[in-house]
């Protein structure tokens, strides 16, 4: 399998492990990571993963990012705005995409609780594209 990462900048002292445990499960699962984008945001997340999933040499994707809650509902609103556009985008290319992106509704201590989460974003990825092929 071949596999894209998309990881927002945005709380990026959570990300960026996320990206690295991301990265090493992959290694550990003989998939080979071809492309790793990094974007300002989650809102930023549906663009790149849609233009990398036009591309013939990736299989999928992970998409790995942390909204967490500030004084405004403005978590859920973009949470619930880009996994809508994930799944779409997914299911227009019929290529998986393992879902890394944690919260709303987090503090910042839940969203370093939740890093593993990126590990768990690989294997959907990788057990998807393993469906697919049988189907």
């Amino acid at each position: 399998m071949r596999l894209a990462l998309v990881v927002s900048r945005f709380n990026s002292e959570v990300t960026f492990p996320m990206r690295d445990l991301a990265l090493r499960r992959a290694r550990e699962k003989g998939v080979e990571v071809v492309s790793v984008i990094e974007v300002p945001g989650a809102m930023e997340v549906p663009l790149s993963l849609d233009r990398l999933l036009s591309q013939d040499d990736i299989d999928g994707a992970v998409v790995l990012g942390a909204v967490i809650q500030g004084e405004t509902k403005h978590d859920e609103v973009i949470v619930q705005a880009v996994a809508a556009e994930v799944a779409r985008i997914s299911v227009r290319h019929g290529k998986p995409v393992g879902f890394g992106i944690t919260g709303p509704g987090m503090t910042q201590a839940q969203a370093e609780a939740r890093v593993g989460y990126a590990e768990r974003a690989v294997d959907a990825a990788v057990q998807m594209h393993g469906v697919l092929r049988r189907t």
